[in-house]
This record gives C-alpha cells, structure tokens and sequence, in this order.
C-alpha cells in the first residue's frame, strides 16, 4: 500500500532531519519531528517537487509558516534529489543555501520566506486569491505552529479567507501543544482551536496528526469543501520517535545535539546498524 511507503519516507525524513541539525550544531528538533509525517504526505501525493517542471503555474503550493521546522522540509527536499548531497552539512552555515529559516532567494521552492510566526498564512491567502483571478486551479497549504495561534495576525487572515470564501487554501496546524518556552495553555491560552476556528467559518477537522490514513482522509475532504477554506488541526507529539525529545519544551530549539544523544535518537527512530556509519560521517543523501 503506498501510504505504507509514505510512513517508511516519513521515518526517513526524521532521521535526516535531525542530522541536518547535528550537523548544524544548532536548530529546532521538536517541532521539525512532529511535522514530517504532515510534510512527508504533502510531499509525496500533494506536491510537485519530485517533477522536474515543478514550477508549472497550476502545482500546489506549500508554505512553512512555522519556518524554524525547515530542517524537514529539506530533509524531504534531499530525498527528492532537490538538494544535492553535498549541501547536507551545510545547514545554517554562512553562504549556504540552506538558511535556517525558508528563504525564497536561496531556495525558490519553498514558495516564500518565513520565520516571523503568523505570516505565512496571509502569504498564503495572497497566493490562493491570486490563482482563483487567474483561473489557475492549483491549491495552497500552509503548515503552522500551535503557538503561532497567539499571533494576531493569523485572526484577521483567517477572518479575511473566510470573507473571500477561499476554497483552495487548507491550513494544516502542527497542534503539539507546546512552544519555545512551555506548554502553550502557560504561556497564553488558545483553546478552544476548533470553536475558534469554527467561529471564523472555517471547515474544521480535528485528527492524529501521526495517523497517515486520518491525513489523507482530512485532506481528501478539504477538496470536496466549497466555498469555504479548510483547516486541519493534526494533533502531534513535540519531539515525535524520539524518546528523549519527545514532550519536552528544552528540545523546541537553539540546541546542540551531542554525538551521544543522536546515536541515541537514530536508535529509536529504528536506524539499522549497516547504515549508521553513513548518518556519523554526514554522507547519509549520497
């Protein structure tokens, strides 16, 4: 079944992921752990990065609005072969193409630039409302943090899609639950998400953000939806397949990675012995 395949790529992509940050010495692990079975979705059935015309005016889009989780977005990049292999120790080193947050100059693909949480989904209500003046039929999917839910800006987009009756753009929230600091109901309340998106007019689903079968299914729905835009709120674990990392606030970011400790994380993310060596010295897309 190829959502079987797509969960092995999903595992990959963690894997590569956090060995873009070990290498880095530097980033964001939870929140790039607990987007890639999203992003490996997306990626495979939704998204024309892998064709070598991927930027036909009709393809989809996708925005990274919470930007810091880039690290999976190259980590499915690399796999693709839309980064060559020897950029993969590069990450967040100056001159390299691969900034630690999307930049649209050193990398067109990722659509646009992010890193300033809540702007990415008014980027997106740009570009939905543009291909709908020009006829155009692509769609527009927007991943966001829950914390990114604090920022209002993301209140006056989402009440300005629903005016528009954007019916092309879907935003996917990665709801861990968490943020840089803590738990988001400590640092400002956003519940209820689903009555407040509701009460904006936007179709609402809540699911297993790790349940492969659940995301296609949001997805699939969100494009019989009319004339109204769609969110998905994919409950998600912070640090996902990481035993350490997972629910745990200290690995939202600006951490170093010890040799150890991504020994450690390889393991559980189920690394097999005969390619390990590839993951140490850094040839792991080659």
């Amino acid at each position: 079944m190829y959502l079987d395949t797509i969960i092995t790529n999903a595992l990959a992509i963690r894997r590569d992921a956090l060995a873009l940050l070990y290498f880095a010495g530097s980033g964001h692990p939870g929140g790039a752990l607990s987007c890639a079975d999203i992003v490996a979705y997306l990626w495979e059935k939704e998204l024309q990065y892998k064709n070598t015309n991927w930027q036909i005016d009709d393809r989809n889009r996708l925005i990274l609005s919470k930007g810091h989780s880039i690290a999976t977005l190259y980590a499915a990049a690399g796999r693709s072969g839309l980064i060559p292999a020897n950029l993969a120790l590069t990450l967040r080193k100056l001159g390299s193409p691969l900034q630690g947050h999307p930049c649209v100059l050193a990398t067109p693909w990722v659509e646009t630039s992010t890193g300033s949480l809540g702007q990415g989904l008014s980027v997106g209500i740009g570009m939905a409302l543009g291909l709908r003046h020009q006829n155009i039929g692509g769609r527009v999917y927007v991943i966001m943090g829950d914390g990114e839910m604090q920022e209002g800006e993301v209140w006056e987009g989402a009440m300005s899609a629903a005016h528009f009756k954007l019916e092309n753009i879907c935003v996917i929230v990665d709801y861990n639950k968490l943020q840089s600091d803590d738990l988001n109901e400590n640092i400002m309340g956003i519940e209820s998400l689903i009555d407040k998106w509701k009460s904006f007019n936007w179709a609402v689903q809540d699911v297993d953000g790790h349940d492969m079968v659940a995301i296609e299914r949001a997805i699939m729905n969100t494009k019989e939806i009319r004339m109204q835009p769609s969110v998905i709120l994919a409950n998600t674990i912070k640090g996902k397949g990481v035993s350490f990392m997972e629910n745990v606030p200290a690995w939202h970011g600006s951490v170093k990675i010890t040799p150890e400790q991504f020994k450690h994380a390889l393991n559980d993310l189920g690394l097999d012995s005969d390619q390990m060596e590839a993951y140490l010295n850094g040839t792991f897309w080659n």
